[in-house]
C-alpha cells in the first residue's frame, strides 16, 4: 500500500512475517506534549509477566522479537519507532499490541497522530492508520499484530485511555509502579456504632493439624514508568532519588543530521561520513584521572579501574545503537567526577544542523534524557553532562555545552581547560 493510504478503524491486513519497523508519527508544535511508542505481547489477551512490556525503561523483550529503537526529529516531524521481528515471535503469543502514551499532555493536543509499518528489510509500507479525533485521552492503542492462519495481520484499533500509560498497561496485566494508598470505607452518616457482641464461654478448642503452606512465587518488582528530561531550567538530577545507585548506567549518544550544508562532508559529503566519538573524562576518589575514548584505544574497564567502559565506535548514529558508554555505578564511591563529552572525529567541520540526544539508562530506576541546544558556533566538542559524587550519590547535569578549539589546540585539551582538569596530552589516533 502507499505511504498516504491510511486504513479505516477496525480494518486489518495482511503483514509478512519478518521484521517490521513500527512507526509511530506525529507534529511538533506549540502545547503539543511528547509521545512515546509501546508494545504489548499478549497471550489469551494478558501479558506472562512483565517482561512482556516493551518501551522506554524496558527497551527490548527478553526473546529480542520487539525493542524500542527511539526517537528521531525532522522538522516538525517526530517518530518513536519499534523493531517487531514476527518469524522471532515465541509460538504462545497471539496478538502484539502497540500504543502510544502522552507525556505532559492530553492526544487531543498531538497533531497529525499516526502508526505506520513498514518492511525492515525494504522499507515498503505494509499497512498505516491515522488516528484523528482524539480530546482527553492520555494513551492510545494504535494497533494490533494477531495471528491469523499461520501468517500476520494488522489491525487499525484507535482505543483511547484517558489513564495514561499506567492505566493502558494495568488492563493488559501489567504490575504498575504507584504509590498505593489504602482506603477506608465510608461509615453511612449518622449510623449507630456496630454493638460489641458480649463474650460467649467456648470449649477449649481442638488443636488442627497445621497447614501446609503454598508454594508463593517470588515476587517481581513492578515496572517503572517514570523517566526524566533534562532542560535549562531543571538541569540536574539526583541518580538516587530516581533509584539508581548500583548496576550499569548506560550513557547513549543518537543523532541524525537534519541537512547538508556545506560544512558537511567526508568521501561522499554524506552523514554517512560524520563520525562523532563519546568520550569521558573522570576523576577518581584517590585522585587519579583519565579519559575514556576511542583515540589511543583507551575503552576503559568496567569492572576494574576507571569503572567506565566506551563499548564502541559508532559511526551511523543509529538509534538503535548510536555510541555507548557504561558507568559501573557499584563503584560510585570511587568516582570524584565524570564529564561526557563528544567530538567530531571527521566527516563535518562544525555541530550546527545535528540534532542529538542524550540518554542515561541505569539498570535500577528512571532514565535522564535531554537534546542539544542548537549549534551556532562553529564548534568541534560538546560537554554533555557532568556526574558529580555528592556524599555518595551522583548527582547528573545538563551541560550541552559547545565549545571552539582554539587554533592547534585539541577538542579534549580544550574540554580539560574549560573544566579545570589538568591532564597532560599528546596527540593520539584510532
Amino acid at each position: 500500500m502507499g505511504a498516504d493510504m491510511s486504513m479505516p478503524k477496525g480494518s486489518n491486513t495482511p503483514v509478512p512475517t519478518a521484521a517490521l519497523r513500527v512507526e509511530l508519527g506525529w507534529r511538533s508544535g506549540s502545547g503539543a506534549p511528547d509521545a512515546d511508542a509501546s508494545a504489548l505481547l499478549l497471550v489469551a489477551g494478558k501479558v506472562r509477566s512483565d517482561g512482556d512490556f516493551v518501551f522506554y525503561n524496558q527497551p527490548a523483550h527478553p526473546s529480542g522479537a520487539v525493542r524500542h529503537e527511539g526517537k528521531r526529529r525532522s522538522g516538525d516531524l517526530v517518530t518513536d519507532t519499534l523493531l517487531v521481528d514476527l518469524a522471532r515471535v515465541e509460538t504462545p503469543i497471539e496478538r502484539i499490541v502497540l500504543a502510544a502514551s502522552a507525556d505532559g499532555g492530553t492526544f487531543g493536543q498531538v497533531p497529525g497522530l499516526y502508526v505506520e509499518v513498514r518492511n525492515a528489510a525494504d522499507g515498503s509500507v505494509v499497512a498505516r492508520f491515522d488516528s484523528t479525533g482524539a480530546t482527553v485521552e492520555t494513551a492510545f492503542v494504535l494497533g494490533e499484530l494477531y495471528r491469523r492462519q499461520g501468517g500476520w495481520k494488522f489491525r487499525a484499533v484507535g482505543q483511547g485511555y484517558s489513564s495514561g500509560l499506567a492505566g493502558l498497561a494495568t488492563d493488559f496485566g501489567i504490575t504498575v509502579d504507584e504509590p498505593q494508598h489504602p482506603v477506608q470505607p465510608p461509615m453511612p452518616l449518622g449510623a449507630p456504632p456496630a454493638p460489641v457482641p458480649a463474650p460467649t464461654p467456648v470449649a477449649p478448642p481442638v488443636p488442627a493439624p497445621a497447614p501446609v503452606p503454598a508454594p508463593v512465587a517470588p515476587p517481581t518488582a513492578p515496572v517503572r514508568l517514570s523517566k526524566v528530561t533534562l532542560t535549562k531550567a531543571a538541569p540536574s538530577v539526583s541518580l538516587a532519588k530516581q533509584g539508581g545507585t548500583s548496576g550499569a548506567l548506560r550513557v547513549n549518544l543518537n543523532w541524525q543530521v537534519r541537512k547538508q550544508l556545506p560544512g558537511w562532508g567526508g568521501r561522499h559529503g554524506g552523514a554517512a561520513d560524520l563520525d562523532l566519538d563519546l568520550c569521558a573524562l573522570y576523576e577518581l576518589a584517590d585522585g587519579r584521572k583519565g579519559v575514556v575514548q576511542a583515540l589511543g584505544n583507551a575503552f576503559g574497564s568496567v569492572n576494574r579501574p576507571p569503572y567506565i567502559h566506551l563499548d564502541g565506535d559508532d559511526r551511523t548514529g543509529a538509534v538503535s545503537s548510536g555510541e555507548n558508554l557504561t558507568v559501573n555505578l557499584d563503584h560510585r564511591q570511587d568516582f570524584r567526577r565524570i564529564l561526557v563529552f563528544v567530538t567530531i572525529y571527521q566527516g563535518a567541520t562544525s555541530f550546527a544542523d545535528l540534532h542529538a540526544t542524550v540518554t542515561l539508562q541505569p539498570q535500577h530506576g528512571a532514565p535522564v534524557d535531554f537534546s542539544l541546544d542548537e549549534c551556532t558556533v562553529p564548534s568541534t566538542v560538546c560537554a554533555l553532562a557532568l556526574l558529580t559524587n555528592t556524599g555518595g550519590d551522583l548527582v547528573v547535569q545538563r551541560e550541552a555545552r559547545y565549545l571552539v578549539p582554539e587554533r592547534g589546540v585539541s577538542p579534549q585539551r580544550t574540554v580539560d581547560r574549560a573544566y579545570g582538569w589538568g591532564m597532560n596530552w599528546t596527540p593520539g589516533r584510532k
